[in-house]
């Protein structure tokens, strides 16, 4: 996020020279100016010149030193610089974000949004501060509350700074492509990127210009990709922003593994491990570990595959993110189905773990969509994220002969969704996409397009009526898949099944 502490009117011309310098590129330059205007200054300067390189700071990558910067500004702010506050504690929440650190995030957004709610004078930190807790719920895949946040912030910007579109325009972007609306997030998306080259704004053009490029690799618009996603890339190297160019190294690297070339993917993929652990973004480097698993696993090496893949499901678990340790169980178990499927003499202790593994995964996965606020959007998860997951519990299912709990799976599928028999036919292959629904990078803060956003963001973020979670099935007096509930609820810390019991 750019430096957005304020200066008085008469010795900012330090912080001026810093902005100046941000403006251009020079991120480092920027950094070092704000640190040297804090050093001796008067607090309420002090206060402004150590949130921008606290900023910074983030921008380059050095979360913790920005949360270090940032705690330190709020500190000892003085009373006279309480405008400040605000500004302070949505900028901390954006380097709480980089680290993983999402509770943290939302309880500083919160307070900002308090300290905002009756201001009229700032209203694009107002803005900012509705942007960053759409990250959030980004973040936590809230679908639902994403979608509402996206929609309110893009009428406050319609209100307060209708020169930041580009910001709402590409939220709402990522919340339209989170619930299968591609092509309709793909023009908000080149809308979003529009926006910013019109306002000049170089950062967030390669910001957008990035986003954009991983929704056209989701979509599987490969070729489209390149162009925006290499020019980003020139940018963030350029400016030596780790993190940014941490995710495009990863996306170089998934378009290398599609076309085969595994080589130039671990090569890709390790370099963008490298910026994420330089940086303390743990989460992306434990997306990164996961593709390498899947590289390592190609290549034949299970053995450090599963080791990869241990790692990133510690961190996630760390993090509170039971969704992503769901998602990654299911691509543990297709990796372990996939090499029982090759070998001559499956390994029956091999089996177990990928049936283990799998039926869990996809009750939990299941269960998420009966958190979406509409039935479009409960089809979406369903076909294209659930569906796969079910298929493979009961590939394992049968593979390791036990008819019993084919048959539960059976009965579980038909009380709810009703089992489409024809999709459960072995694939051609399967393949991990590109992100474990991992939200794209949702935005932290000139304008026609603005009132085209506001027409389909009605359409885009319509809310409908939720559906109970399904309930748990009885048979005699015992509960289908019971011990595999149980374990999903532990394990991923959401309920999979309501409490109600219906008898078969």
């Amino acid at each position: 996020m750019a430096a957005t502490g304020r200066t008085s009117d008469q010795d900012d011309t330090q912080l001026a020279a810093g902005y100046a310098a941000y403006q251009r590129g020079d991120v480092v330059a920027a950094l070092e100016i704000f640190e040297q205007a804090a050093e001796r200054a008067a607090p309420r300067l002090r206060s402004a010149a150590l949130i921008n390189a606290a900023s910074m700071a983030d921008e380059l990558g050095d979360h913790r030193r920005s949360v270090v910067l940032f705690r330190t500004a709020l500190a000892e702010m003085p009373s006279d610089a309480a405008h400040q506050r605000p500004t302070a504690l949505v900028n901390l929440s954006q380097a709480f974000q980089h680290l993983g650190e999402l509770d943290a995030a939302q309880d500083v957004l919160e307070e900002a949004r308090a300290l905002l709610a009756d201001s009229s004078d700032q209203g694009v930190l107002r803005v900012a501060c509705l942007l960053s807790l759409t990250a959030v719920a980004l973040h936590r895949q809230q679908w639902a509350r994403a979608s509402t946040l996206a929609t309110e912030s893009l009428g406050v910007t319609e209100r307060f700074a209708p020169e930041l579109a580009g910001h709402p325009l590409m939220n709402l972007a990522a919340c339209s492509f989170e619930t299968g609306r591609w092509e309709l997030a793909i023009d908000f998306a080149r809308q979003g990127v529009a926006a910013f080259v019109a306002a000049g704004a170089d950062a967030s053009v390669a910001e957008s210009r990035q986003n954009l490029a991983t929704m056209l690799v989701r979509a599987g618009h490969f070729d489209e990709a390149e162009e925006p996603l290499r020019a980003s890339q020139e940018f963030f190297e350029a400016g030596e922003l780790g993190h940014w160019s941490g995710i495009g190294a990863k996306t170089l690297g998934f378009l290398a593994e599609r076309r085969g070339d595994l080589g130039a993917a671990r090569a890709q993929y390790e370099r963008a491990l490298d910026r994420f652990d330089a940086t303390g973004a743990v989460v992306d480097a434990a997306d990164v570990r996961l593709r390498l698993a899947t590289v390592a696993c190609a290549e034949g090496d299970l053995a450090a595959a599963e080791e990869l893949l241990d790692a990133s499901f510690a961190v996630y678990a760390a993090h509170g993110l039971g969704m992503h340790c769901a998602q990654l169980d299911y691509w543990h178990a297709e990796l372990l189905h996939t090499t029982i499927e090759q070998a001559a003499q499956p390994d029956p202790a091999v089996l177990a773990r990928a049936v283990a593994l799998a039926i869990p995964a996809a009750l939990a996965i299941d269960a998420v969509r009966h958190t979406l606020p509409n039935g479009n959007q409960r089809e979406h998860w369903h076909r294209a994220v659930a569906e796969p997951a079910m298929r493979l519990a009961f590939r394992c299912a049968a593979r390791s002969g036990d008819g019993q709990l084919v048959s539960d799976l059976i009965d579980t599928q038909c009380a709810g969704t009703t089992l489409d028999l024809a999709s459960f036919t072995e694939p051609a292959g399967s393949v991990l996409d590109f992100e474990l629904l991992n939200p794209t990078v949702a935005e932290q803060m000139t304008t026609p397009a603005l009132q085209l956003g506001a027409a389909l963001a009605d359409v885009a973020a319509a809310a409908g009526i939720p559906v109970a979670p399904p309930p748990r099935l009885t048979d005699g007096g015992r509960i289908l898949l019971s011990d595999f509930i149980f374990f999903a609820e532990q394990r991923y810390g959401h309920p999979v099944r309501d409490h109600r019991m219906i008898a078969l």
